[in-house]
């Protein structure tokens, strides 16, 4: 099984939680595709080869694994849930907080109900080992 592992990007402390999350799939067995270690992360100039390289990603991936925090979704992150819920790829979030996801202005109710929503890395780790069943 391969994952992809999508969330916030631009900073180095956003980048070490998905890092993290790439830790708990390597040690399930389970591939993954890491967009910052992957592909890099975007600054400037043609797009193109970015877009291409994470959509393929995901199109190759059995389930994408996003991070959802209170810093609001990035468009990124949420296009990325939506391609994949589009294709029927499984999407499993890990939110902080998870008794506020039906707060007005928390997300958006697009994004939380295209996923199945865990709040912790243990419960993350029980949806993972049924996907792989």
């Amino acid at each position: 099984m391969k994952a992809y592992i999508a969330g916030h990007l631009w900073k180095e402390e956003d980048r070490k939680k998905l890092d993290q999350l790439d830790s708990l799939c390597k040690r399930l067995g389970i591939e993954t595709f890491v967009p910052h270690r992957d592909v890099g992360v975007y600054e400037k100039g043609d797009s193109k080869s970015f877009f291409k390289k994470d959509s393929e990603a995901i199109d190759d991936c059995q389930v994408i694994i996003a991070l959802l925090d209170w810093k609001l979704v990035g468009s990124g992150t949420a296009w990325e849930i939506g391609y994949a819920y589009a294709k029927g790829i499984p999407v499993i979030a890990l939110v902080e907080d998870l008794k506020s996801i039906n707060t007005f202005d928390r997300m958006c109710v697009m994004t939380f109900n295209s996923a199945r929503l865990v709040e912790n890395l243990e419960e993350l780790k029980k949806e993972l080992i049924t996907l792989q069943a």
